[in-house]
């Protein structure tokens, strides 16, 4: 079976650490590794040992108190990493020059959440008995990273899917760190609903996987792919998709075998926890925190963040005098985060709108 492009593109970007074509001729583009000792999760887990991968693209620049103030933190959906963001797909419409976050103005930092690309990851050993970790814990250690590279303050905090909910805590957790805000396909609620439904299905085929033996494993338990991965690539992506992708019987039983087979070498116990981090978030009782100005974009076509919700969002965030909400068309469902053409203009519009945005 041949799949269209973008639905392949999907598959390459799945929860995993298959590495993602990007380009490597960013300004100044670096990769580091921080490492934190006896790093305590939120819920009171413990890791012995953390490492926390980064890349950052640009040069900071600084003023005259020695404040880097042309920093600018973009956080990465699930079971992605930063370096999601150089794929030409987004990088193209943020990062060239003359684009809203031209690299050669502003200093990016692009972090690899805990269990993901470079940083620890339960499948480094420690599997099923890897600290239990949440978003807090994501966003508390991207705060350190920034700190360890001589950030302090951010002209902008965004990210995707759960990047942006991430963003939706660093505006609560640090508000007068940021000029500004943006999370993209998420909403300031706690996880729920469909949204918690198909996590679910995906935890419960991962512990129900007759290799899974409680995470103790040594072998990587493959049968849970045959469920989670069709289900994660069917909530990203759109009904015009999919038939385009699988217009006959033949072809969707294909698709449905070739999406499974792409998860096949995963290891269960990063998925497992990259799903479950998702359950200490809710950012709903600190909205009134919030004091950068932010905007809030979802798509119209988004399946794991729908349209039908956005009353809930609009009643969520109507207390915060510094918040909007934008719906757009979006064009590929949930995936839509992957194409920045739909997204980076209405960034351009409400970022230039701003007193004071661009770095002297």
């Amino acid at each position: 079976m041949r799949l269209s492009p973008r639905l392949a593109f999907l598959a390459m970007l799945s929860l995993s650490a298959i590495q993602v074509a990007y380009a490597a001729d960013w300004p100044n583009q670096t990769d580091g590794d921080l490492i934190l000792d006896s790093y305590v999760c939120a819920n009171g887990d413990r890791f012995v040992s953390l490492k926390l991968h980064y890349t950052t693209i640009g040069t900071p620049r600084r003023d005259g108190q020695g404040h880097i103030t042309n920093a600018i933190l973009l956080l990465h959906g699930t079971g992605g990493t930063g370096k999601e963001y150089l794929q030409p797909e987004i990088a193209d419409h943020l990062f060239k020059p003359g684009a809203i976050l031209d690299a050669s103005r502003y200093y990016i930092v692009l972090p690899d959440g805990i269990g993901a690309g470079g940083s620890s990851k339960p499948s480094d050993g420690l599997r099923g008995k890897f600290p239990g970790y949440g978003y807090t814990d994501q966003v508390r250690t991207q705060q350190i990273t920034l700190a360890h590279l001589g950030v302090d303050h951010l002209k902008l905090v965004s990210g995707i899917s759960m990047g942006g909910m991430q963003t939706w805590l660093w505006a609560e957790l640090y508000p007068k760190a940021m000029d500004a805000a943006v999370p993209i396909a998420s909403m300031p609620m706690p996880v729920s609903g469909r949204n918690l439904i198909w996590r679910q299905i995906i935890v419960r085929a991962i512990e129900n996987d007759p290799g899974w033996n409680g995470g103790a494993y040594e072998t990587p338990p493959t049968a849970w792919s045959q469920i989670a991965a069709p289900l994660f690539f069917y909530m990203l992506s759109t009904p015009e998709k999919l038939q385009e992708a699988a217009p006959d019987r033949a072809r969707t039983l294909a698709w449905y075998d070739a999406m499974a087979a792409k998860w096949r070498g995963l290891d269960a116990a990063n998925a497992l926890f990259s799903v479950r981090s998702s359950s200490d978030y809710d950012p709903g009782p600190m909205l009134g925190h919030i004091e950068a100005p932010l905007l809030a974009v979802n798509f119209e076509d988004d399946v794991v963040n729908p349209i039908e919700l956005a009353p809930l969002v609009r009643q969520a965030i109507a207390p915060v005098p510094s918040a909007r909400f934008q719906v757009l068309q979006g064009g590929f469902g949930h995936a839509s985060i992957y194409h920045a053409d739909a997204w980076a203009g209405a960034m351009a519009a409400f970022l230039t709108g701003l007193s004071g945005w661009k770095t002297e």
